[in-house]
C-alpha cells in the first residue's frame, strides 16, 4: 500500500522539472565536518534523563548546519526506505530514521500540485523546482528553515496516517511553546502549524508499505520573500510566518525560557530550535535518538537508488 497525505492526493510521475540543476558534490557527507560554514552555538538545558521509556530506536542524521541540495536529501530518503522494506521482507527488526537539515533554495511540488499556484513561468523559475511523490501543493525550502524527514516504520507505532500527521504537528507545537512561548496551533481541516493567520510550518508526507518519508519544514530565520512567488500550499488567504518574525513582535516574558536568551543571532536561534525539535520528536514518538556518523551517509551515497514503485494491496 502506498499513500500520500496532506491536502491532495494523486499519482503522476515524479521528477525534477527545472533548468537550475546544480552539479551535486561528489560526496556531500565528506563536507559535513567542514568548519567553514559552522554557525555559532549556545547552550540550552539538556535532559539529564529520559522522561519516558523509549519503545524504539531512531538513528538521527543531524545536518542542520548544512544546506543540503534537495536532490541529495531525496535520494538519501529513498535509499533508507528501500533498506527498511528489505528488512521487513526478511522479518528483521526495522528501526526509525530521522534527517534534520536545511536546503538550498528550492521549490517542491506534491504529486497533484497545480502549476496555477506558481506566480512565474516554470521555464524561467528563480530556483530549482522538484515534483515529488509527497502530498500537498507547492512550497519553498531554503536557508533558515529547519527540515525534518522522519523515515519511520509505522508498524512499530500506529498504522494511522491521521495520527502520524497530528503527531508531527505536535512536535512543532511543543517545541515552539516550550522554547519560545509561541502559542502555535492547528487549523481545522488544514495540515501544518499556525500562529494566528501565519503558517509557520508545512507538512507533506509519503507512506509506502507503512514506511514514512518526506516530512515537515519550520520557518525559523527564513527569508520569506521567495514565498511571494508562489501560493504556499495552495492557500491564498493565509500568510507565511517565521519564528524570528514572531520573536521580534513579542514582548519578553518572565516565565519563558526565551526571556533568558540574550537575543540570539540567527545561528543561535537555529541551534536552539533544532535541539528543541529533536527533543520533542523523541518524546512524542517515544524513540531513543542515536546520532549517526558521516560514514553511514557515505554508504548511502554508494548505493543505487531505485524508483519507489506505486503499490496497492
Amino acid at each position: 500500500m502506498t499513500l500520500t497525505a496532506t491536502h491532495c492526493v494523486a499519482s503522476i510521475p515524479t521528477y525534477p522539472i527545472c533548468k537550475h540543476q546544480h552539479k551535486p558534490p561528489r560526496s556531500l557527507s565528506r563536507r559535513i565536518l567542514s568548519r567553514s560554514n559552522r554557525v555559532s552555538k549556545v547552550k540550552i538545558p539538556q535532559l539529564t534523563s529520559l522522561t519516558f521509556e523509549p519503545r524504539n530506536e531512531c538513528e538521527c542524521f543531524n545536518l542542520y548546519e548544512q544546506q543540503v541540495p534537495y536532490g541529495q536529501a531525496w535520494a538519501w530518503q529513498k535509499s533508507i526506505v528501500n533498506e527498511k522494506k528489505t528488512l521487513i521482507q526478511r522479518n528483521e527488526d526495522c528501526s526509525d530514521s530521522l534527517f534534520v537539515l536545511q536546503h538550498r533554495p528550492v521549490y517542491t511540488l506534491g504529486t497533484a500540485s497545480s502549476e496555477q499556484f506558481l506566480n512565474f513561468d516554470v521555464k524561467d523559475s528563480p530556483f530549482d523546482i522538484y515534483r515529488t511523490e509527497r502530498g500537498g501543493e507547492v512550497t519553498y525550502h531554503g536557508p533558515g528553515q529547519i527540515v525534518m524527514y522522519p523515515i519511520m516504520n509505522l508498524r512499530n507505532h500506529k498504522m494511522d496516517l491521521h495520527w502520524y500527521l497530528r503527531s508531527l504537528e505536535e512536535v512543532i507545537i511543543r517545541a515552539l511553546s516550550e522554547t519560545f512561548c509561541i502559542k502555535a496551533s492547528r487549523l481545522e481541516g488544514l495540515t501544518g502549524v499556525w500562529h494566528g493567520n501565519q503558517k509557520l510550518a508545512a507538512i507533506g508526507i509519503r507512506v509506502s508499505q507503512w514506511i514514512t518519508y518526506h516530512g515537515l519544514a519550520l520557518n525559523v530565520t527564513t527569508d520569506l520573500t521567495p514565498f511571494r512567488s508562489i501560493v504556499p500550499c495552495g492557500l491564498r488567504d493565509y500568510q507565511v510566518g517565521s519564528v524570528r518574525g514572531l520573536l521580534k513582535e513579542f514582548q519578553s516574558s518572565a516565565d519563558c525560557e526565551r526571556a533568558r536568551l540574550p537575543d540570539p543571532d540567527d545561528g543561535q536561534l537555529l541551534d536552539i530550535t533544532c535541539k528543541s525539535l529533536i527533543k520533542e520528536f523523541s518524546e512524542v514518538f517515544q524513540v531513543r535518538i542515536n546520532q549517526e556518523t558521516t560514514s553511514r551517509l557515505e554508504l548511502l551515497e554508494r548505493k543505487p537508488v531505485n524508483h519507489l514503485e506505486e503499490e496497492t494491496n
